[in-house]
C-alpha cells in the first residue's frame, strides 16, 4: 500500500510539473525544423510565419534546415526531439502523407509519431497549355487524349504533378500520357517551344508565364477556386466531381507534447493567419492561407492517406 501511495504521489507531482510547464510556455526560444533546403518555398514561408509567431509568443523562433531524403531526414530528427514544445517541424504533404507510400521504409510513422498543430497553407497544382493551343479546359485535354492517344502528352516536373495525372487517369478512365522532367525549367522550355502541349505545375512556377500570356491555365486541382490563379476553374467543376489535389504545409510537434502547448501554438498560428497582411504575403509566396484546429489537421491528413495509398500503389510509383 505504501508503494502504491508513493507511485500516486510521484504521478501527481509529474502531472503538476507538466501543467506548470505548459502554463509558462514558451519561456525560451523555439526551433522549427524545415526538412528542405534554405530558400525553398516551405522554408521561405516558415521563416516569414516564424517572425509573426515570435512577436506574438514573446520568444525567438529559430529555423533549422535539415534537408535530405525527400524530407525524411529532417522529419526523423523532429520525431526524436523532446516533446516539450520547443522543437517543432513544418510538415508537408510529402513528409506526412505521401512518403510512407513512396519509400519502402521510413524511420518514422507520420500518423503516430507527431502531434498535429495546424494546417498553415495549401496550394493547388495547375493544368496549363501553351497559349497557341486550341485546348481551353482540362475536360478538353482529357477528351483529346481519349480520342487521339499521345496527342496531348503532359509535362510532369515533379512527383506531385505525376500524382495529379494518375488521379485524373483514375477518375476519367483515360490513359493520359505524362512525360517526366527533373524540374520546371526544362519542362517549361519544351512547353513554350511547342514540343508538347500541356503541363502540370505549381502556381508559382507558372505565374510569370501566365502573366505574360504565353501560357493559359486550364484548371486548378483544388476543390475550390484559388486566389493563386485568379479566374481559373477547378478541375472538379469540369466534370471530375470530387477531384482534389493540393500540396500543403502544416505545423507538427513530437508525439507526447502536452495538449496545453499544442493549443497555445494552434491559437497563435490561427491568430497570425487571420491577419490580412499575413494572408497577402502567403499568397505572394504561393500559398493559400489555411488554419483550423489540430483535430481538423489530423482528419485531413488521414483522409489524404486513404486517397493516395491506392493511387500510388496502382501506379507503382517509388522514390527509392
Amino acid at each position: 500500500m505504501r508503494i502504491f501511495k508513493v507511485l500516486i504521489t510521484a504521478a501527481c507531482a509529474l502531472t503538476t510539473a507538466v501543467a506548470a510547464h505548459a502554463q509558462t510556455y514558451p519561456s525560451r526560444p523555439i526551433k522549427i525544423i524545415v526538412a528542405y533546403a534554405a530558400g525553398q518555398g516551405t522554408d521561405i514561408a516558415t521563416r516569414y510565419l516564424a517572425t509573426q509567431l515570435s512577436s506574438d509568443l514573446g520568444q525567438p523562433i529559430v529555423i533549422e534546415n535539415k534537408a535530405g531524403a525527400g524530407g525524411n531526414l529532417g522529419t526523423e530528427l523532429a520525431k526524436q526531439a523532446a516533446p516539450d514544445g520547443y522543437t517543432l517541424t513544418m510538415g508537408t504533404n510529402a513528409t506526412h502523407v505521401l512518403n510512407q507510400f513512396l519509400y519502402s521504409k521510413l524511420p518514422f510513422d507520420a500518423a503516430l509519431d507527431f502531434e498535429p498543430i495546424a494546417l498553415v497553407g495549401t496550394f493547388p497544382m495547375v493544368m496549363a497549355v501553351n497559349s497557341a493551343s486550341p485546348i481551353t479546359s482540362a475536360a478538353e485535354l482529357v477528351s483529346l487524349s481519349k480520342s487521339k492517344p499521345r496527342s496531348a502528352d503532359i509535362a510532369m516536373p515533379s512527383t506531385t504533378a505525376r500524382l495529379v495525372l494518375e488521379l485524373l487517369k483514375d477518375r476519367s478512365s483515360v490513359d493520359l500520357f505524362g512525360i517526366p522532367y527533373k524540374g520546371s525549367g526544362n519542362a517549361m522550355t519544351d512547353l513554350l517551344g511547342g514540343q508538347l502541349p500541356a503541363i502540370i505545375d505549381t502556381p508559382t512556377a507558372l505565374r510569370p508565364h501566365l502573366a505574360s500570356g504565353k501560357v493559359r491555365a486550364l484548371g486548378v486541382t483544388s476543390a475550390q477556386p484559388s486566389g493563386l490563379v485568379p479566374g481559373a476553374k477547378t478541375v472538379a467543376e469540369q466534370g471530375f466531381t470530387g477531384f482534389e489535389v493540393v500540396a500543403w504545409n502544416a505545423l507538427y510537434a513530437p508525439k507526447g507534447t502536452p495538449p496545453a502547448i499544442v493549443n497555445t501554438l494552434n491559437a497563435a498560428i490561427n491568430k497570425v493567419l487571420m491577419r490580412p497582411e499575413t494572408r497577402q504575403r502567403l499568397l505572394d509566396l504561393g500559398f493559400d492561407p489555411a488554419g483550423g484546429t489540430a483535430t481538423q489537421l489530423a482528419d485531413f491528413a488521414n483522409a489524404e492517406r486513404k486517397k493516395w495509398e491506392p493511387v500510388i500503389k496502382r501506379a507503382e510509383i517509388r522514390l527509392d
